[in-house]
């Protein structure tokens, strides 16, 4: 399984949101490539890198974060907020992204997302599945459709989607645990999906439990920056004792 740190950011700076609320914002550092770099010194090899400004806004705002992480960082970046043109995403790649999150194109427009799909290759793209209540969330969490979290996986597998990133969104920044239930149910009716749970991990007892379960990989985020996690327990050797 992948453990991912997450570094999210508003205004360039490194921050958390909690339960998605742009008003309950803690900011950890003013660069997130300091960041980033010491989750690459320890040997982590991944992150999950959110613009949440982005997300918000309906278009890719801090390009500049996103450049100097990618380049100046070896970590296999997937990449979400805001996007909505190809043009984004292809400027994404070009600098050295390597997976690109899509969440409210992906509700709103299925054609879009399906000619993605086909023209990034299902490597690169992936369905960000956030919900609120089993409905999934879009606008940076910001609103909830009418969409079933597996009604829109069950949509996208369909166009051979390989990759899924779900978040209840109830649990993300309040440190509780993860929604558990909620990834078996998704496991169990998709077993060929590449999962990747996000929200709620407060431990590495959490971690290990979801790899049970059978997950691709876990995002880690305000766990690590409020230090209930250390970033060299985040090891993956760790986690096969």
């Amino acid at each position: 399984m992948k453990i991912i740190p997450a570094i999210d950011v508003i205004n360039g700076q490194c921050v958390r949101l909690t339960q998605g609320n742009y008003d309950q914002k803690t900011i950890y550092n003013d660069d997130p490539l300091i960041v980033a770099k010491s989750f690459e010194r320890i040997g982590l090899s991944d992150l999950h890198l959110v613009d949440l400004d982005g997300a918000k806004s309906g278009q890719v705002t801090n390009w500049q974060v996103i450049e100097r992480i990618a380049k100046q960082t070896s970590l296999a970046i997937d990449f979400g907020g805001g996007v909505k043109t190809d043009v984004e995403i292809e400027r994404l790649l070009s600098l050295g992204v390597r997976q690109v999150n899509v969440g409210s194109v992906a509700v709103k427009d299925t054609h879009k997302m399906q000619a993605w799909i086909e023209k990034f290759g299902n490597d690169r793209i992936i369905l960000s599945a956030d919900v609120k209540h089993m409905k999934v969330a879009v606008s940076g969490w910001q609103q909830t459709s009418t969409t079933s979290v597996f009604d829109l996986i069950g949509e996208y597998e369909e166009f051979n989607i390989r990759y899924v990133t779900c978040t209840d969104v109830a649990c993300d920044g309040m440190l509780e645990g993860p929604n558990f239930e909620l990834y078996k149910k998704i496991r169990a009716q998709f077993p060929q999906i590449h999962l990747i749970a996000s929200g709620g991990v407060r431990s590495t007892e959490d971690i290990r439990e979801l790899k049970n379960l059978g997950l691709y990989g876990v995002i880690v985020g305000k766990a690590l920056y409020e230090g209930a996690i250390a970033p060299e327990q985040l090891m993956i050797k760790n986690f096969n004792k």
